[in-house]
């Protein structure tokens, strides 16, 4: 499927992919828009290009989306690349890039050479890449879904994005559930509930134009007690990881700095890093950490926080 191009064409060139056929959705109206629902829920078209939501007036009551589109720092990227296209962005991983898989030679590659960008969470299979979406960790910290057509012109599925990846354990699977003729034709943001959300990246001082390490949480304060919470870390697993540890550790405690490093203690306190890549530990540490503070508007960890809609920043710490 060819929506912004800025992934596949690439892949397309270097011959990583070679698809019997590519289909442009770009011209299709439907996929071009961004909706509100009657229940208030926001529909993003699968053409729909990253400046577009940042600019779509519904759009700023999810900070923490708007905030990792802000990072990104490709003008080109944000201008040409498309929501849904930025959801199933394949692998940075510079063995699959080289031709070598997405498993790598089953990880050996990746084991005995240099990994130092790879996956220290749910690295023990073959699998050692990282998944390289990065409004993913955001969306299912929302709860956000993703509709689902294919392969028969009838066949329509509403799932959470959560449920749209996967770790693949032997050669030929892939990174997400896709079967052969489906595709995603939007993203569906759930209503704003005036809840506390934030992203934070760790990204390089200069280089690549991708994280580090990072991660996004979904909270309900209420009294200064933190009541529930979603913790989802990015580039530091083959999937967008569930930091249950971590949530387990934040609720039910006072939003406190004391508080936002225990839980990012906690969410890597099952890492298992390869011989080059233990820095990233300390690096999502301090992500889930900055990401909590964010939310409360705690500390912003030196980037300015964007406009919150009145009645979230009302609560952050009612």
């Amino acid at each position: 499927i060819l929506a912004g191009g800025t992934d596949l064409v690439g892949l397309l060139k270097r011959r990583i992919v070679a698809p019997d056929r590519v289909v442009d959705i770009t011209s299709i109206p439907e996929l071009q828009q961004i909706y509100v629902g009657d229940d208030r829920s926001v529909s993003i078209g699968a053409t729909v290009h990253l400046d577009e939501f940042m600019e779509h007036p519904t759009t700023h009551a999810y900070p923490a989306i708007k905030q990792i589109i802000a990072g990104i720092s490709s003008i080109q990227l944000q201008c040409q690349g498309t929501f849904v296209g930025e959801l199933l962005r394949r692998p940075h991983c510079w063995y699959f890039r080289d031709g070598h898989g997405l498993l790598a030679d089953r990880g050996q590659l990746v084991q005995s050479g240099d990994n130092r960008y790879h996956a220290i969470l749910g690295n023990r299979g073959p699998a050692k890449f990282t998944h390289a979406s990065r409004v993913a960790p955001a969306l299912i910290a929302l709860g956000a879904k993703v509709r689902i057509v294919g392969p028969g012109a009838a066949d329509e599925q509403f799932v959470d994005v959560a449920a749209l990846y996967q770790i693949p354990k032997r050669e030929g699977e892939l990174e997400h559930t896709l079967s052969p003729g489906q595709w995603v034709t939007h993203v569906i943001l759930p209503p704003d509930t005036g809840e506390l959300s934030a992203a934070y990246e760790v990204r390089h001082g200069e280089g690549p134009d991708m994280p580090l390490a990072s991660a996004a949480v979904h909270l309900d304060v209420r009294y200064g007690i933190v009541r529930a919470a979603r913790i989802v870390l990015g580039q530091v697993a083959p999937v967008p990881w569930l930091a249950l540890r971590a949530v387990d550790s934040l609720v039910g405690q006072p939003l406190t700095v004391l508080a936002a490093e225990q839980a990012g203690v906690e969410a890597v306190a099952e890492a298992t890093p390869l011989s080059h890549n233990a820095h990233k530990i300390d690096l999502a540490r301090v992500a889930v950490k900055r990401a909590i503070l964010r939310a409360g508007g705690l500390d912003t960890g030196g980037h300015p926080l964007p406009n919150l809609p009145p009645h979230a920043a009302n609560r952050q710490l009612a």
